[in-house]
């Protein structure tokens, strides 16, 4: 006790406690898919690690499918995937400062030392008690919330969704591979991805609102999301203990409130797309009658 009063005071602290808690309204989902990836053996670890550490390869060849005409044309398209990128990597840091948290592997596994609550991750749940500040050492990142790795991955897919069938293959494959890798090898919670979605979305619709000259719907939409996730932020930090002793409630509330933001976007980037109009078919002439 007396050398965590004294770490305490002399170590940056984390939120890792009150994540993994809130997480028990989504199952744990962290600690489930880290078993099955644990289960598929070396392949898959393989597979999912090459594939979490490649991501700029993947924004590099859905940005070449985006601006190859560039040259031809001698302008950049109005929105394109590197904005995005861009604007993930500013704002992202910024949020971590904010709300420090490690993950689930360092936090409750064995990376984590000494500095971990108990080497719990994968096979053993957190428990379901009130959470506190946890001192933790100066040189693990603190790189959860939101999860940028998920909110590039999904900047990935939605760029890709305007390409060829490979293309959108690829995007879709890396979104959902990403997911697993960065559950699986135990980098992040499930409310880490929740908000790296609503976040991705948020910004991809700022951005396209802009590059359109500030449309109203857009930003409207915009708005929304920041609620949504300074909303997500704000329950997983003061309302942990109700979230995990109601899941059935909280659960479906977090999904619900991810999904709406997802909703909205479709419907309004949708609205934006050219319509394309029928041609007028002209009726055939008629033999006269004699």
């Amino acid at each position: 006790d007396t050398w965590l009063l004294i770490t305490s005071k002399t170590r940056p602290m984390v939120l890792d406690q009150y994540v993994a808690v809130a997480d028990h309204a989504l199952g744990n989902p962290s600690w489930f898919v880290g078993r099955f990836v644990r289960a598929t053996g070396p392949i898959g670890e393989h597979l999912l690690d090459y594939v979490y550490i490649q991501l700029a390869v993947a924004a590099v060849l859905v940005s070449f499918y985006q601006l190859r005409k560039v040259a031809a044309e001698r302008r950049f398209p109005a929105h394109h995937l590197v904005r995005t990128f861009l604007v993930i990597g500013l704002l992202g840091p910024a949020i971590y400062m904010i709300y420090p948290v490690v993950g689930p592997i360092f936090a409750y596994g064995a990376d984590g030392g000494h500095w971990a609550v108990a080497n719990l991750w994968p096979d053993t749940a957190t428990p379901v008690s009130a959470p506190h500040l946890m001192p933790f050492n100066d040189f693990t990142p603190r790189n959860c919330m939101p999860s940028l790795h998920t909110a590039w991955a999904t900047a990935i897919f939605i760029h890709s969704r305007k390409g060829p069938r490979l293309l959108r293959f690829f995007g879709a494959f890396w979104l959902i591979t990403t997911l697993g890798a960065t559950l699986g090898f135990g980098y992040h919670y499930g409310t880490d991805i929740v908000t790296g979605v609503v976040f991705t979305l948020t910004i991809e619709v700022a951005l396209r609102s802009q590059a359109r000259g500030w449309d109203r719907s857009g930003i409207r939409l915009a708005l929304y999301g920041a609620t949504v996730f300074t909303a997500l932020l704000l329950a997983f930090r003061f309302l942990p203990m109700e979230m995990a002793g109601n899941p059935w409630v909280f659960g479906p509330l977090v999904l619900l409130a991810m999904a709406s933001v997802i909703y909205g976007y479709v419907r309004t980037t949708r609205q934006w797309e050219p319509r394309t109009t029928a041609p007028v078919r002209h009726p055939e002439p008629q033999p006269e009658l004699v």
